[in-house]
């Protein structure tokens, strides 16, 4: 019996966590959890990633952070850099 051997079929994987990058700060930081927490996109000029805290504030992802300053420190959203490193 010969055995016909085929190349592996290239597997794609994908996974979408909920709120990434605010969990990844809060592995580090688990004082951070039930608080409102954002992260900010390169220059720290836009909300790339909320919390559930500020997403039920109403802020949207992408908006420029001078637009929601004042609910910032309103509710004391804890503000992060990104750190595509994590």
């Amino acid at each position: 019996m010969t055995a016909i051997v085929t190349p592996a079929a290239k597997l794609i994987g994908l996974v979408d966590c909920n709120n990434f990058y605010v969990s990844c700060e809060r592995v580090f930081r688990p004082d951070l959890i039930g608080k409102p927490v954002a992260v900010l996109s390169n220059n720290d000029g836009c909300i790339v990633a909320r919390s559930n805290e500020v997403k039920a504030l109403g802020i949207k992802m992408g908006v420029p952070l001078f637009q929601v300053r004042q609910l910032v420190d309103q509710h004391q959203i804890q503000l992060f850099s990104s750190n595509y490193s994590l």
